[in-house]
């Protein structure tokens, strides 16, 4: 397994992860909160969200620095 191949799998489990942290915002800013409840797991509904927030712009600028790297073609 070369690095390319190794970076695409990490590219494509980010644009999955993505893809589940987005659908868990909530559009009236419940979040996580809004699923069952308070979210047990945080200790407030707005430590959620942000938590939520700061993963999910995180794994936005790993997916979009890895699409940069990977089209490219620099690895080659």
């Amino acid at each position: 397994m070369n690095v390319q191949q190794v970076l695409t799998i990490v590219w494509a489990a980010s644009a999955l992860f993505l893809i589940i942290l987005v659908l868990l915002h909530s559009p009236k800013g419940d979040g996580i909160g809004g699923i069952g409840g308070q979210a047990q797991l945080f200790t407030s509904a707005k430590s959620a969200e942000t938590s939520l927030n700061r993963i999910t712009w995180a794994l936005s600028s790993v997916f979009i620095g890895l699409t940069i790297v990977l089209s490219a073609g620099w690895l080659k």
